[in-house]
């Protein structure tokens, strides 16, 4: 028995398929499959039952899998107390969203460079949805989301808060004779993230609030190609409030102050909840050293 056939056993048995526990190993599928077998031999029990289309853990897998998890999370102390100084090892799969990729990622690239410079970081930006999806399936080892998970097999920790303000051109509102978004919603266009983006929450909440539905929407997956769009005159839309205010210092759009404000958005840092290793325990305490959404340097 070695660790690397733990590793492999663990990471077929937590992660969607072979294929993504592969990946997650830096090996083939037939080497991870080989691995495992070879654990299962050394153990003298079947631990996968392959009869299927997709390997299922047998009963006996599902007995050894808390196990092998706490084997390697000793493994993983034991490693980090013997190196100090080279601080984590291997590869780390971080999911985030468009604002945070725009913001304090930077910050996370530098600081875990600094901290554990033999850990290679990888970012992963989608929404978030498909960030807490990716999370469950293993192919992500943590991911900072607007809002707290419904799934259970997933545990967070709030860790930032993001402020939100209306906003639209002097020649939008001239335009349209109005600077409240309560009229701009009835007849105009409104520019924004799809749904399952963390910041379509802040606007259903407004919009329930006060009893209200969209009439005209145009949905862009993308933070920087609303803000363009809205500075272009084509609509309003909703923006954290520190990238407005730096895009209205410089005459770029004006924050309408009226119609009653947004509420917040929480960000949390998410990780599967049965993930022990110390991986997750130190990247959690960089993100939260790090994490703040200042307006993007690139694009104010």
């Amino acid at each position: 028995m070695t660790l690397k056939q733990l590793e492999a056993f663990y990471w077929a048995a937590t992660c969607l398929n072979f294929s993504v526990a592969a990946e997650r190993c830096h090996l083939s599928v037939s080497s991870l499959s080989k691995r495992v077998a070879e654990l299962e031999t050394s153990l003298g029990v079947q631990l996968f039952d392959r009869s299927g289309r997709r390997a299922e853990l047998t009963a006996q897998g599902e007995q050894m899998l808390p196990r092998i998890r706490e084997l390697l999370r000793v493994a993983a102390e034991l490693q980090q107390s013997a190196g100090q100084s080279r601080g984590l090892q291997g590869r780390c799969r971080v999911g985030l969203g468009e604002l945070s990729g725009l913001t304090w990622l930077p910050r996370l690239v530098r600081q875990t460079a600094i901290r554990h410079p033999e850990l290679q970081l990888e970012p992963y930006v989608d929404i978030g949805q498909v960030l807490e999806q990716r999370l469950e399936d293993g192919e992500l080892d943590l991911a900072v989301i607007a809002g707290p998970s419904s799934r259970s097999s997933l545990a967070s920790e709030r860790i930032a808060q993001v402020d939100f303000v209306w906003v639209a051109t002097g020649s939008f509102i001239d335009q349209t004779g109005t600077d409240d978004p309560r009229r701009l919603m009835a007849e105009h266009l409104l520019l924004s993230l799809p749904v399952g983006a963390g910041g379509t929450r802040v606007l259903d909440q407004w919009l329930a609030t006060r009893g209200m539905a969209v009439n005209r929407r145009l949905v862009c997956n993308s933070w920087g190609a609303v803000v363009g769009m809205v500075a272009e005159g084509l609509g309003f839309a909703f923006m954290p409030r520190q990238w407005a205010e730096a895009l209205e210092a410089r005459g770029v759009l004006q924050i309408l102050r009226k119609g009653g404000a947004l509420e917040p958005l929480h960000y949390v840092v998410q990780w599967r909840r049965d993930d022990a290793r110390l991986l997750i325990t130190e990247m959690r305490d960089v993100i939260k050293d790090v994490i703040e959404f200042q307006a993007p340097r690139c694009l104010v």
